[in-house]
């Protein structure tokens, strides 16, 4: 094992663990991410380090948490000062590249939610003081993603590489609203392409109604899952005849929302088949109840990015179409191992697979994400797949993170990790006491009056969870109560497992601090 090996990362957006069917799923067909299941190692305990996308992703580049690489939340990019595992690997020999989703920085161009307002009676200081840090990641060097830079493709625009990929084909946004190099692609192929896009332009059904939800007009041949896996065939073909080792990403924006599978993929599930979450409709947390009775009155908003409820017909309609744009996806991972295998490289190449973070997909009859740490929305999946391994089709059920991810790879790889990388090496390292998952919110959402800054301690047992300036927290006991609906908070039967708790939760919470940089003198 002394030559370096290839890494594939598959990652998939608003994925969580029980939406594979080696994770249990019944119903959704995923034999390509099941078969690397069956030659490799599955984590049934990985959660993310923050369930929002560009908080976790950078955690999963940097191996550090989000309240220490500083991308908080959506709309703040990761700064270039800080060091990504791919860049390690890069500077160690490996040619590495990026197709499809990055999210590394924003790609909406929307205004900011919370922004600095200059006190009318005091000396407002110059923009460049306006922070606690002079990089605010406010230049053109973080507004490489945005959908209105898009004239060219980004390898045209970066100056070297892209946080340590020497190559990039992104693919941003979702569904079939996908733009970025995908979409100057797209429009090459067809001049009416836009024409294809959105819910204006959606083809008829006679499928239940559901919100973020239309069949696109887009073909399957031109929609973003599979030119991913075209461009990543075309990368391999291109990048596999030297002897230097490679690192490709292979990023999925699917199947987080809007539900648009294409083609065959809209109608590959029947609704009926589809059996709701145990939990559906049940739990009292003020927020669930909140977008309960918004859903009841009529008043809800159901056409953004805040969580939102949903009937029976909705629910079982959205996860239909999650399980065909998932499966769409398992095609295309399909197809890019045969391509592994054809190249003569799949017995030189570590696959791993995961996802960014879960979505609620009906739990407690709610859909998509925020400020609820639920476990379909912070357990993800995570598949280890390594043609040395001895041992096939194994189980770990130790605590894992998404900061461990950069961690084992790098040890993989036989490369030394820098100062200040938080994760572990899963293979050589005991599994820790506690987890803990980190969210700072923007804005509000339904349920509550101010953003909120959550945090949660997962054990074997329990999860705890702690909002600032709310006098309410979480604490379910995940072997009794895996559904997670009696809140053991203010319980005094459980006081004194909430103050052991709370004080393993500040035990981690130190312990993930930041301890970079180091010295350069004693004093």
């Amino acid at each position: 094992m002394n030559k370096k090996p290839n890494f594939l990362f598959i990652i998939t957006d608003q994925h969580r663990a029980d939406h594979l069917q080696c994770y249990g799923n019944p119903v959704v067909q995923t034999p390509a991410i099941d078969s690397l299941a069956l030659r490799g190692t599955r984590w049934d305990r990985f959660y993310v380090a923050n369930p929002i996308c560009m908080p976790n992703r950078a955690s999963i580049m940097t191996g550090r948490m989000s309240s220490v690489h500083g991308a908080r939340h959506n709309g703040i990019p990761l700064s270039k000062d800080h060091t990504t595992f791919v860049e390690l690997l890069r500077d160690a020999g490996y040619r590495t590249g990026l197709i499809g989703k990055s999210h590394l920085q924003s790609f909406t161009g929307l205004p900011a939610t919370n922004r600095y307002e200059p006190n009318p009676d005091l000396s407002t200081p110059s923009t460049s003081l306006r922070d606690a840090v002079k990089n605010n990641r406010h230049s053109s060097d973080y507004e490489l993603e945005l959908k209105t830079q898009w004239d060219r493709p980004l390898a045209e625009r970066i100056d070297g590489d892209f946080y340590g990929f020497d190559h990039v084909e992104v693919a941003a946004d979702h569904a079939d609203k996908a733009s970025g190099d995908y979409l100057l692609w797209a429009r090459s192929q067809r001049k009416d392409f836009d024409k294809l896009v959105g819910p204006e332009n959606a083809l008829p059904h006679n499928r239940p109604s559901a919100p973020q939800a239309w069949r696109t007009a887009v073909p399957e041949e031109l929609y973003s899952t599979n030119w991913i896996a075209d461009r990543t065939e075309a990368w391999l073909n291109e990048n596999t005849a030297s002897d230097e080792p490679f690192f490709l990403q292979m990023s999925f924006p699917d199947p987080h929302h809007p539900f648009t599978p294409p083609g065959r993929y809209w109608d590959m599930y029947d609704p009926a088949d589809v059996e709701l979450p145990a939990s559906f409709g049940k739990g009292n947390l003020a927020p669930i109840l909140a977008m309960r009775n918004a859903l009841k009155s009529g008043e809800d908003a159901r056409d953004n990015q805040n969580p939102f409820a949903v009937t029976e017909d909705e629910a079982r309609s959205i996860i239909a179409l999650t399980y065909g744009m998932i499966t769409m996806i398992d095609d295309a991972i399909g197809r890019v191992l045969l391509k592994l295998e054809s190249l003569g490289i799949a017995d030189d190449t570590v696959v791993i697979f995961t996802s960014d973070h879960g979505d609620y997909m009906g739990d407690h009859g709610i859909m998509l994400k925020l400020l609820l740490h639920y476990q379909g929305l912070i357990r993800v999946p995570f598949i280890w797949s390594d043609p040395y391994q001895k041992e096939r089709n194994t189980v770990e059920n130790g605590l894992a993170s998404s900061i461990d991810i950069s961690a084992s790879i790098l040890a993989r790889a036989g490369i030394q990790a820098y100062n200040g990388l938080q994760g572990r090496d899963l293979f050589s390292t005991k599994p820790p006491e506690g987890l803990i998952v980190e969210e700072d919110s923007q804005r509000a959402m339904i349920g509550f009056d101010r953003p909120q800054r959550v945090r949660t301690l997962i054990t074997d047992r329990y999860r705890l969870t702690v909002r600032h300036g709310e006098d309410w927290g979480e604490l379910y006991d995940l072997h009794t109560d895996p559904l997670e609906l009696n809140n053991q908070y203010e319980n005094m039967a459980m006081t004194e497992s909430r103050h052991s708790l709370n004080e393993l939760m500040l035990r981690r919470i130190i312990e993930l601090q930041d301890r970079s940089p180091l010295p350069a003198f004693r004093a």
